[in-house]
This record gives structure tokens, C-alpha cells and sequence, in this order.
């Protein structure tokens, strides 16, 4: 076996057993039976070892789905993205388990943004999936319908790995297309929007924006709006963003006017920062 491989193997076994914040490169190196010298060889540190369980387990899992996404039959795409992913999970209890347990504040800032990454280009190849099974019929509830998917993998997930459950993966997979099927179909009140979205991609320190982009947004609002309220609120901003002349309470109320509109939260957001500013 090859000394990274084995590293990863046994740092896993122990990750597993008592976390990534209790294990230390001298457990690992007496699991491995190899010494210090050696384990600096392969990684420079416990968390790049990490990062490189993350990227090793990740990559496999990512370029599966994306392969199932794009090539498999709608009649059979569903049923085979939750399978692979039940699958990979449960193949990959150890990682999985890992992943679930550790609290956030143990994992190095590089280590969460890694993790982020992955998630959103996990987001992405659902975002295919969804469209192509139901195009027009889910336009304002689909990315909802993408964190159900997600929430489903996750605690079913969970069931079986922190239970002790033998899994029929089959099963659940089945059953899991009937209920997404279902949130599809019948789901008309939308939570999570394409706005909202952009938001939780954006780094903490990109989501104060300038005057001029705040002001192009809102354009781009304005012309989609279709409720009055809403879309005079919206232009009474943009004069007050132009030339300030608003006290701000009658600014906290406008902004309350667009926050009830889906597509506009994430304006409101971006002008409350820029005012705070």
C-alpha cells in the first residue's frame, strides 16, 4: 500500500473514532506504524491531511452524481441520483460520519470553505437534475426543491449511519422519488430564492456591494416586478440611493415592502448593509 494511502486509511479509522480536534499526528503516525519524518512527507500538517480526505471522497461522489445528472434517463435519474448518493454514504460511513459529527468550530476556515465549495457544486449538477425532470412546472419552487433533496439524503443518511441499520438502499431511494415527486407537484409556496441563493454563495466580505452595482440590481428588479407596492418601493430607493432625502424609518418601511417579494430579499438585504455602512 502506498504511505499517503495508508495515512489517509488509518487517519480515517481514528478520525472516526474520536474526531479530527482529539487526534493527533502521533496517534496517526503509531496506527500507520511510520514515523513523524514519514507522515511530514506525505502532508505538511493534520489539516492538509484533511483537505485531502475531503478531496479524495468528494471528487468520487461529485463526479458520479455529475455523470448521472447529465447522461441518465429522466425515467431513471431520480431514482439512480438518490441510490448513488444513499450508496455513497453508506460505503463511506467513517468519512460520513466524520463529516456529520464535528462540530464547525473544530475545522480550520480553509477546511469549511473546501467543504462550501463542494456543497454548491453538488447544488449545481441538482439544479440540472431538477430542471430536466420538471422544466416550467417547478420555475418558482425549485430551489426549495433542491434543499428537500438535500435534506433527504442527509437524515435518512444519518438514520442508518449512526443507528446501526442495515440499509435497503433500494427501498429508500424508491421511496424518496415518490416524495419528491410529490413536493414537485404540489408545492406552490416558495422559501428559498434564485436571490437568496446568490446570497449564501457570496463570501462574507463580497456581500457589501457599491452604489453602482446596488443601483443596477434594482433596475434589473424594477423591470420584473409586477406588484405595485413593491415595485414603487423599489424606485423610491433608487432616488433615495441617488440622492439621499428619506428619514429612516419611511427607508425601513419601503425596504419591508420589497422583503415580501421572493426575488427581492436579497436587495433589501444589500441596501440595509449599504445604509449601515
Amino acid at each position: 500500500m502506498m504511505k499517503k494511502q495508508l495515512i489517509m486509511e488509518k487517519a480515517l479509522e481514528l478520525f472516526a473514532e474520536q474526531g479530527f480536534e482529539a487526534t493527533s499526528v502521533q496517534q496517526i503516525t503509531e496506527r500507520c506504524g511510520i514515523s513523524k519524518g514519514a507522515f511530514y512527507l506525505s502532508f505538511k500538517s493534520k489539516d492538509e491531511l484533511i483537505l485531502g480526505l475531503i478531496d479524495h471522497f468528494m471528487i468520487e461522489i461529485l463526479t458520479e452524481i455529475d455523470r448521472i445528472v447529465r447522461n441518465v434517463d429522466e425515467r431513471e435519474l431520480l431514482y439512480k441520483y438518490f441510490y448513488t448518493m444513499l450508496e455513497s454514504f453508506y460505503k463511506h460511513s467513517d468519512f460520513a460520519k466524520v463529516l456529520m459529527k464535528e462540530p464547525a468550530h473544530y475545522l480550520n476556515e480553509e477546511v469549511i470553505l473546501k467543504m462550501r465549495s463542494y456543497d454548491s457544486r453538488f447544488d449545481e449538477s441538482l439544479l440540472i437534475m431538477v430542471e430536466r425532470l420538471y422544466g416550467e412546472e417547478i420555475l418558482h419552487t425549485k430551489y426549495d426543491l433542491i434543499y428537500c433533496i438535500k435534506g433527504f439524503v442527509r437524515i435518512y443518511s444519518e438514520l442508518f449511519l449512526f443507528s446501526n441499520l442495515e440499509l435497503d438502499v433500494d427501498l429508500l431511494a424508491r421511496s424518496l422519488v415518490e416524495k419528491t415527486n410529490l413536493l414537485a407537484k404540489h408545492s406552490s409556496i416558495p422559501f428559498i430564492s434564485e436571490d437568496l441563493i446568490e446570497m449564501f454563495k457570496m463570501p462574507a466580505e463580497q456581500k457589501g456591494m457599491t452604489k453602482v452595482q446596488i443601483l443596477e440590481l434594482m433596475e434589473q428588479k424594477i423591470s420584473q416586478v409586477k406588484e405595485p407596492i413593491a415595485k414603487e418601493s423599489l424606485m423610491l430607493l433608487r432616488e433615495h440611493l441617488n440622492n439621499p432625502s428619506l428619514s429612516p424609518a419611511i427607508v425601513k418601511g419601503l425596504l419591508e415592502n420589497i422583503r415580501k417579494e421572493p426575488h427581492c430579499k436579497w436587495v433589501a438585504y444589500l441596501m440595509e448593509n449599504y445604509e449601515e455602512q
